[in-house]
């Protein structure tokens, strides 16, 4: 048995006050294209205990997820363009937390089934590596995502978790999914999260 979602809502008792350091964030443009929409806040805000709390929701002891950026909220806007679109994030759990209000709210998180495949979730064993007829992870990127990221026909619509504020939605990173639209044209009314990426102890 395994775990796949998780949503909570109402997670933090605060969540006003950490969209008000969001508010107040600088996110500086990236001089360069980027892997996806939007930009993230120059500096990671971390709430204390927060790690433990979402260790005891999963069930399994966790930490940040290094070279990820865990803690650092992110920008989303209508005009924001990407290089990419459905992908998988490299953690053992991916958590976002919106904190857009709910009257900005337009889309959320979506997950898909990559037709040629059949699978909806990248392989994250070796078995499941072996039934894809693939030798390596790499694999998975250069013949897989790379290829059929931006290319929407590649892909099945499964669902979409809808954004709302101070809802919390935990996933598995190997789940094909994307950030669904950007939107807005401010950071108070735009699309903006607070994401969080873990490792397993």
């Amino acid at each position: 048995m395994q775990l796949s979602y998780i949503i909570i809502d109402d997670f933090l008792d605060n969540a006003q006050q950490l969209r008000e350091l969001a508010l107040k964030a600088n996110f500086p443009y990236p001089k360069d294209s980027t892997y996806f929409p939007g930009r993230n806040s120059e500096k990671a805000t971390l709430i204390p205990e927060l790690d433990k709390i979402i260790s005891d929701v999963v069930g399994e002891r966790l930490k940040p997820m290094p070279g990820t950026s865990h803690g650092k909220f992110r920008l989303a806007l209508e005009n924001d363009k990407g290089d990419a679109n459905i992908h998988v994030d490299n953690c053992h759990w991916s958590a976002i937390l919106y904190l857009t209000p709910d009257e900005y709210c337009q889309g959320g998180t979506d997950f898909y089934h990559h037709k040629s495949t059949q699978t909806d979730h990248a392989p994250y064993t070796a078995e499941h590596l072996e039934k894809m007829g693939l030798t390596d992870f790499r694999q998975v990127w250069d013949e897989i995502l790379l290829k059929d990221t931006n290319d929407f026909d590649k892909w099945q619509h499964l669902m979409n978790i809808p954004m709302k504020f101070n809802r919390l939605v935990l996933f598995r990173p190997w789940l094909y999914h994307n950030a669904g639209i950007s939107f807005g044209s401010t950071v108070e009314d735009g699309r903006l999260i607070y994401p969080l990426f873990y490792q397993n102890v």
